[in-house]
């Protein structure tokens, strides 16, 4: 078999890996909205084992980790490997009005997805104007 090295390919080549491409970004790609009372945040993480989905909170960082183990058995020979594996890490700077105890996670069809509530003190609300309780004074100018 004829092989022919390019030492520039190569180097493309791994770029691509390590920093992604508009068509295979090296982070896991997300959507984000709010609906209602919530945000929710859609994470691609297809071909990864929901026990291997990691989620975690502190001072309002979440930190999604991720593991796509190789497919192939240990020993086979790998002819061609496009699809990234190993563990993938995606960090969000969550605001303070949202409500991260009660964060809600769910894994369907390679979709990651979040509902993070919006806190009851963030939430808009009408504030009552008293009658001062006193009596009408007049203003003299």
């Amino acid at each position: 078999m004829l092989m022919r090295t390019d030492a520039f390919r190569d180097l493309d080549r791994i770029t691509q890996q390590l920093l992604g491409t508009a068509a295979h970004p090296a982070v896991m790609p997300m959507d984000a909205y709010r609906v209602d009372d919530a945000f929710v945040v859609h994470f691609d993480v297809p071909g990864i084992d929901p026990d291997t989905i990691d989620l975690d909170v502190e001072r309002n960082v979440l930190t999604v980790k991720a593991e796509r183990r190789s497919p192939a058995p240990d020993g086979a020979e790998m002819i061609a490997s496009e699809r990234p594996s190993g563990v993938h890490t995606r960090q969000l700077l969550l605001g303070d009005t949202l409500d991260v105890e009660r964060i809600d996670a769910s894994y369907d069809a390679g979709v990651l997805t979040l509902r993070m509530p919006v806190s009851e003190k963030a939430k808009p609300r009408k504030i009552k104007i008293g009658d001062g309780g006193g009596t009408p004074r007049q203003i003299v100018a």
